[in-house]
């Protein structure tokens, strides 16, 4: 994991972790809150039947003229004041010394009470039950959304390291791809300068260097997602496919490789750039993966565009894979592993089909239908 990844890695997980966070403490809150006041209700009304129930043993003693048999509530204590000690109390809920306290006057002097104080301290404790079961289901959910957070942040940074770890082997190709055609210039100038005689050898060899560059920026330019949008017209596909023929003739030389080409005059409506590119890179690969004094066929017809070289071939569990973007078959040659994306990304954009076979050391084939 480099430094880039790391910070969005510790980024994405206290952004998560923070957010849950809240989220958890502001709904434990409302759940506390609810049940609280619930509780509170729960213990008011309680309180507030016992004392009915208390007055109403008292009335109905003092009525009937029976002896006063008093309920017994668990939990609850209760008391019943006479007129002589009311001035001590004052009618109301309330709590004290921990405990929860309603006075009433129901028993309205029966008896000469005046007042019945029930209180429990019950409220207390089911209120402390209460915290330790939300702070309990609050620290397991926040486990829990931490361990979430750390597989998630995994899943969903996976595609990002992933990406990064294309961006920098292309850019290590592509250093390697600019080194190769730099190095023959810088060696091919410096020949003519000592020799002081521009030989057809030493200006081949830089005409092909600077093609060789000029094909990597032009397949750089079209990865550019600012490129200028250009309108498609009505093209000889033929005459793209000579004038990229002429431009690797010397490529093609120097290695020996032998082009057999049966075009036919067709016409179709694309951006001459990117036609020039879709042959070009199909072209520049059949000539990076071909061996020396071999063969590469190319056919044109109404119906599609065919090439076919005698290289080194593609693994049958590979073909699916070589169309993704920084995808390489293989290590042989150079590349960077953009070239055959553009030329999908090229055909799908102009409503063509890409096809191809191969055969592993004898030679791949690819054909684009029109």
């Amino acid at each position: 994991m480099n430094e880039l990844e790391r910070r969005s890695y510790y980024s994405f997980v206290a952004l998560y972790l923070g957010s849950s966070l809240l989220f958890i403490l502001l709904l434990g809150y409302w759940y506390y809150s609810a049940q609280k006041n619930a509780l509170e209700s729960e213990i008011y009304y309680k309180l507030e039947h016992i004392a009915d129930r208390l007055s109403t043993s008292i009335i109905n003693a003092q009525m009937k003229g029976s002896t006063l048999e008093l309920p017994n509530e668990k939990g609850f204590e209760y008391s019943l004041i006479p007129i002589e000690k009311a001035q001590e109390y004052k009618p109301g809920y309330y709590e004290k010394e921990g405990m929860k306290v309603l006075v009433s006057a129901s028993p309205q002097e029966h008896l000469d009470v005046k007042y019945v104080v029930v209180k429990t301290d019950t409220y207390f404790k089911k209120l402390e039950d209460l915290q330790t079961l939300v702070l309990s289901v609050m620290v397991l959910s926040f486990g829990l959304v931490v361990i979430i957070a750390f597989v998630l942040s995994k899943l969903f940074l996976k595609p990002l390291h992933n990406r990064m770890v294309q961006i920098e082997s292309f850019i290590q190709d592509v250093s390697h791809e600019l080194n190769t055609p730099i190095t023959a210039l810088k060696m091919s100038a410096s020949r003519a300068i000592k020799k002081e005689v521009y030989d057809k050898k030493i200006l081949t060899n830089i005409s092909i260097s600077t093609k060789q560059l000029e094909s990597i920026y032009k397949s750089l330019t079209f990865l550019n997602f600012k490129q200028k949008q250009e309108e498609a017209e009505m093209l000889n596909f033929k005459r793209v496919v000579q004038n990229v023929l002429a431009y690797y003739k010397e490529l093609t030389d120097a290695k020996g490789i032998k082009i057999e080409a049966e075009l036919e005059d067709i016409e179709l409506e694309m951006i001459e750039s990117r036609a020039e590119l879709l042959v070009s890179n199909l072209l520049s690969n059949a000539i990076k993966y071909s061996m020396p004094e071999t063969t590469i066929s190319l056919k044109l017809t109404q119906e599609y565009f065919f090439i076919q070289d005698e290289g080194v071939g593609i693994e049958d569990k590979k073909l699916q894979e070589i169309f993704e973007m920084y995808k390489r078959d293989s290590q042989i040659a150079g590349g960077f592993g953009v070239g055959l994306s553009i030329v999908k990304q090229i055909c799908n954009s102009f409503g063509m089909k890409i096809e191809v076979k191969s055969v592993l050391g004898k030679g791949s084939s690819f054909k684009v239908v029109f």
